[in-house]
């Protein structure tokens, strides 16, 4: 969409306006790879490519009272390469680190109606950011989960699998103890926010992933013959979910769209909430069309709830609408990818 871009943004609120298809997610997009190295809408890098070249590269630079970053990114043929403050070693997360944001976009609502994945990846991403230990020990798990799992598939004897049990168990207690005391800190956060969003008993409860109270090292064993006939290990943290219900419904399938979406940016708020309590440094949100599916009166709750967030706010609209922000913010036109600042 744009050949190249410059564009300094106000360190608090942001509006970008323009007709549909003429960029304004894109730089959303390029804003959000930036802190993630991967896109929040296209899986594959050649689409996100300009027609005709093989690459794309991106700079930016974050300044806080604390630290300034300046972060590198490209990708394409040539494969992902990353640099912050001129070190090409950190990978993503250094840009995590570099560049910490959250995302609400017109697909915020498979947060509550989707899988799994997305609530784990939801909880995962607070804890990374408040629990230095996290991102090392989620490393060694997964490892070791592969691993119990190529022998499951592979038929091994069962003592092989046994030989796994101990450390998978107590990798998968440790995140477990790690996801379930951050989960405690956000929650009070989660159902705060949700109840200005949208009034009504909302609950939010934590699932580690195996049932039984003995511990994790007492479910492999009682999972084992599951484990055995379907070729993969059934219990653990990667089976953790967030159990999310709206007046004793469960929100995944008996709430509308709307209320799945308010409900979901309720825990995208609690989560920088949490984050910047923690960093004491405000935290990055992109809104790409905050208010598609939602009717004003939501759109109005949703942008309060925002500005007492206190991070820096990137939104996108179609039209040039100032309520959506306070009346201090940065305005900027996208028409045929280029950007100018109203």
């Amino acid at each position: 969409m744009f050949h190249d871009l410059e564009i300094d943004l106000h360190p608090k609120y942001n509006l970008i306006y323009g007709d549909n298809a003429s960029g304004k997610t894109s730089l959303l997009e390029a804003i959000a790879y930036l802190g993630r190295g991967r896109s929040f809408r296209e899986q594959n890098t050649k689409g996100l490519v300009k027609h005709d070249t093989t690459d794309f590269l991106l700079f930016g630079k974050t300044v806080s009272l604390q630290k300034t970053h300046k972060l590198g990114l490209t990708n394409g043929s040539g494969g992902l390469a990353v640099s912050v403050n001129g070190d090409h070693k950190g990978g993503l997360e250094s840009l995590a680190r570099g560049l910490p944001l959250q995302v609400i976009d017109p697909n915020i609502h498979n947060l509550v109606a989707g899988s799994p994945e997305e609530r784990r990846k939801f909880l995962d991403w607070v804890v990374f950011h408040v629990e230095p230990s996290f991102l090392n020990l989620w490393r060694d798990y997964r490892r070791s989960l592969k691993q119990r799992n190529i022998l499951l598939k592979n038929n091994s004897p069962i003592g092989e699998v046994h030989s796994w049990n101990k450390g998978f168990a107590k990798l998968g207690e440790s995140i477990h103890l790690l996801r379930s005391s951050v989960f405690e800190v956000l929650e009070p956060s989660l159902s705060q926010i949700t109840s200005n969003l949208l009034g009504g008993e909302v609950s939010f409860m934590y699932e580690k992933g195996w049932h039984e109270e003995a511990g994790l090292d007492h479910a492999l064993i009682r999972s084992e013959t599951r484990d055995i006939n379907l070729k993969s290990t059934q219990v653990g943290p990667h089976r953790a979910d967030i159990n999310v219900s709206f007046d004793a419904r469960t929100a995944k399938k008996q709430v509308s769209r709307g209320q799945q979406k308010l409900l979901a940016c309720a825990m995208v708020l609690a989560s920088i909430e949490i984050v910047q309590e923690y960093t004491e440094e405000p935290l990055l949100l992109l809104l790409d069309d905050p208010s598609a599916e939602l009717d004003s009166s939501s759109i109005k709750k949703l942008m309060d709830q925002v500005v007492l967030l206190g991070a820096q706010v990137i939104a996108t609209s179609i039209y040039f609408d100032k309520s959506l922000l306070p009346s201090d913010v940065a305005v900027f036109h996208v028409e045929q990818g280029k950007i100018k600042k109203v």
